[in-house]
């Protein structure tokens, strides 16, 4: 199994999960244009991607969803509250509930509900099911639950946010009301945070760790480097970016 990104960050994100024959896409907040552009950097096209999973209907997530599912044909999953919130009320798609797994080609797929100002927000864990793999995605959560620490325990791959920095998100351009919003318990997750999850879990069997949806106004993966690097039975760590995201890593 193995994971990419196209681009990360408050001005678009999708992230490629890909195992065999297999090809996953987690959100889509570019234009079509921009989108297929991005792919291509990964010798791929829309027309490889087995199915798109939207964890929720903020527009850096979910606002080139929609017309890359009509236009390629691409079944859409998402849940229920998310749907409402984003689709019309004709558009198609497999309904994900938190818990409950489910089989898309050689993945497996864990939504994982997470505390998030929007209408029925997942992040995911995906299985590969010849070896037991485990590859968990979290992002956009404003708080660690006991729940998230259970679902992402012993993992051998993570995509996990370090939004903002609190003193810099404080003292930065951010008016006050983002900034309590961002802050807040439904918000996004601090660097402190993360690394509050990554003391719970047991990292021993991580390979790959990537630092994502990095705040390019309130962080710098230069503080978020040397953070992690603090800690013990944890890989170097990629820093994913909103320009570039990062290419394929093997879990």
């Amino acid at each position: 199994m193995r994971i990419a990104s196209l681009g990360s960050g408050s001005r678009g994100n999708a992230t490629l999960i890909q195992q065999g024959d297999t090809t996953l896409l987690v959100d889509n907040g570019f234009s079509l244009k921009q989108f297929t552009a991005r792919l291509q950097r990964l010798d791929l096209e829309p027309q490889h991607i087995d199915a798109v999973l939207m964890t929720h209907e903020h527009s850096d997530h979910s606002g080139g969803v929609q017309r890359l599912c009509a236009k390629h044909g691409i079944p859409l999953w998402t849940a229920v509250g998310t749907a409402r919130a984003t689709l019309p009320p004709e558009f198609e798609y497999h309904s994900l509930v938190a818990g409950r797994n489910v089989t898309i080609g050689e993945i497996e797929v864990l939504p994982v509900t997470v505390p998030h100002d929007a209408s029925e927000p997942l992040q995911f864990v995906f299985h590969q099911l010849d070896n037991g793999r485990r590859l968990g995605l979290l992002t956009d959560a404003g708080h660690i639950t006991s729940h998230i620490v259970e679902a992402f325990d012993c993992l051998d791959g993570l995509l996990l946010e370090f939004n903002y920095d609190p003193e810099m998100l404080e003292n930065g351009p951010y008016p006050e009301m983002l900034k309590q919003r961002v802050g807040g318990n439904h918000g996004h997750l601090s660097n402190s945070q993360s690394m509050d999850l990554l003391r719970r879990i047991d990292t021993r069997n991580l390979v790959c760790l990537v630092a994502a949806h990095i705040s390019e106004k309130n962080n710098h993966p230069a503080i978020v480097d040397k953070l992690i690097r603090q800690l013990d039975h944890v890989p170097e760590p990629v820093m994913a970016n909103q320009e570039n995201g990062f290419d394929w890593i093997t879990v």
